[in-house]
């Protein structure tokens, strides 16, 4: 049992990968959670919808944890919010103002607007005590309004977590990086501090926001027909930016995508967006203008298949289509795992004649993470005497420890740890001292947890060598086939003439079982699955999944 002058900190998600960020402090039997992100499915994630971290953990712990504090509303950082609160009682949750706005849509769409106790987060303000930890909110510049890094004190240290940050020093809301603040808690002492990594492979600093509108502003003036931008629907510094360009330029403004119209009208009547009534038109109004005069605002800068975009590059959108001569501007860097849906969409939009412009030709997207100076810099303000990678796949963790020991912090008191890494923190220091077990969670439809291993197995199964299903009829009284073997094959190359060795195959193997007085059901599909398995491998060097089916009349 942990001492009352120890703290463990618990990374349940966003250590080795990017997304799904997540981790828990425990402290003096309490225990508080920062962030409940997911992340998306890559390819090999077959009819996978979201993928969040495992639960598991926090509801072995057979209390409430006594709040969830979110550091800003992308979904790597709230997605997750709604399946935790099904699965964990949580006493309360505290965000800033915009994040909630964010927090409160998403948890009524869920049926859960009463699953737990919403609070404002103030920084700049007096810190706020839950349990034994004291929690402080300090504001960062990222890609969202709203964001702010997290200090947690308790008996055992100091802890800053960063959260997602960068220094720019012209952001499009005039709130900077409270650098001022981020020294005074150097000054006073920081035990150990959790730093956002996603950009420690980069030299020098991140482009400020604004930068991105400059190239809207270039762009746009010089197309004459219908300009699509898509980004992240909470990314309103970007959705604000191409607004603001769309006004000068004389253009009208739909809004594609049922998570960009609910963000900007949340930010809209929060006061974080500026739009004029008359700017914005409904899709089927779009018409009604000559395409010079159009902006569309979309959702689908990660190529999601059922995302606005994806569908308008497929041809497969009910009131959008991009016609030869209009401009596609895609202001997002694709996350780890999207890059080929991303291309997919690229390629479809140029196949209809569009030109597409994207981060790799043209200044239209700027990070929200700090690269390697600014990490340096948040270092040597915050002077910590021990620092933990956070938020990155295994090498940006690496880089930002490298980054960290040339800073001057001793590499003893460089973490590198990785999802169920159990950190201890004492008077005495901090260090890995176990290791619990952590996985993930996978929601497909309506499903929460219950795709296993072995469906997604079976999914790549059927999508690499296909399906073959053999149906065999027996009398049930007398055991001997009735007729034929029906075959119903599926994507593994399948041939007439294969086909038909395969009927042979069937039969020859009931026949012979039966003639041995083997007649029970499964014993019968056991030998069919492997005599045929056996046959095709042997024809075409593929293993389709074999579903022998014997039936009795």
């Amino acid at each position: 049992m942990p001492s009352a002058k120890t703290c463990r900190i618990i990374p349940l998600g966003g250590l080795g990968e990017v997304g799904k960020n997540m981790t828990a402090y425990q402290h003096r039997g309490e225990t508080i959670v920062v962030d409940a992100g997911m992340a998306f499915p890559r390819d090999e994630h077959l009819g996978v919808d979201l993928i969040l971290p495992d639960y598991s953990y926090l509801r072995s712990i057979g209390k409430p944890v006594r709040a969830v504090i979110l550091t800003h509303g992308h979904e790597d950082h709230v997605g997750g919010l709604p399946y935790l609160l099904r699965e964990v009682e949580v006493e309360e949750v505290w965000a800033t103002r915009l994040t909630l706005g964010f927090v409160k849509s998403k948890l009524d769409e869920h049926g859960l607007s009463r699953a737990t106790t919403l609070r404002e987060a103030m920084p700049a303000s007096k810190p706020v005590e839950i349990g034994p930890f004291r929690v402080e909110f300090v504001r960062v510049a990222h890609s969202i309004p709203d964001a702010v890094a997290v200090v947690i004190e308790t008996s055992a240290g100091r802890i800053v977590y960063t959260g997602d940050y960068k220094i720019d020093h012209t952001p499009i809301d005039d709130i900077r990086t409270d650098v001022g603040r981020l020294a005074e808690l150097g000054n006073r002492g920081v035990d150990l501090m959790l730093g956002d990594s996603t950009n420690a492979e980069r030299p020098g600093t991140t482009p400020s926001e604004r930068r991105v509108g400059e190239a809207f502003r270039q762009i746009v003036p010089l197309r004459d027909g219908r300009v699509l931008v898509a980004c992240f629907a909470s990314n309103i510094h970007r959705v604000q930016q191409a607004i603001d360009v769309a006004i000068e330029t004389g253009r009208s403004v739909a809004v594609i995508g049922r998570s960009m119209r609910k963000n900007v009208n949340i930010a809209r009547n929060l006061g974080y967006l500026d739009v004029p009534d008359d700017v914005l038109l409904k899709p089927d109004e779009l018409s009604q203008l000559p395409r010079y005069e159009q902006m569309i605002l979309c959702t689908g800068s990660q190529g999601e298949p059922l995302s606005a975009l994806t569908r308008i590059a497929f041809h497969d959108h009910a009131k959008v289509q991009v016609e030869r001569g209009d401009t596609v501007i895609i202001s997002a860097k694709p996350i780890p795992g999207n890059e080929l849906r991303v291309h997919d969409a690229i390629n479809g939009l140029a196949r209809i004649g569009a030109e597409v412009l994207h981060e790799e030709i043209a200044e239209v997207h700027a990070s929200g993470h700090a690269c390697a100076e600014e990490l340096r810099m948040m270092i040597a303000l915050l002077r910590p005497k021990a620092l933990m990678p956070v938020h990155g796949e295994f090498r940006m963790l690496a880089a930002h420890a490298r980054l960290a020991k040339e800073s001057g912090v001793p590499e003893e008191a460089i973490l590198i740890a990785e999802n169920g890494s159990v950190v201890e923190l004492t008077p005495k220091g901090a260090s890995i001292v176990d290791q619990i077990e952590t996985g993930v969670t996978l929601v497909d439809g309506l499903g929460v947890g219950d795709v296993a291993d072995v469906a997604l197995r079976d999914r790549r199964h059927l999508a690499e060598d296909g399906v073959l299903i053999v149906v065999t009829t027996l009398a049930s009284g007398d055991g001997n086939i009735v007729a034929s073997p029906e075959l119903i094959a599926r994507g593994f190359g399948e041939q007439d003439a294969l086909l038909d060795e395969v009927k042979s195959e069937a039969i020859e193997i009931i026949e012979h079982l039966l003639a041995d007085n083997i007649t029970e059901v499964k014993l019968l599909q056991e030998h069919l699955h492997d005599g045929i398995g056996r046959l095709v491998y042997d024809r075409t060097r593929r293993r389709p999944m074999i579903l022998p089916v014997v039936l009795e009349i």
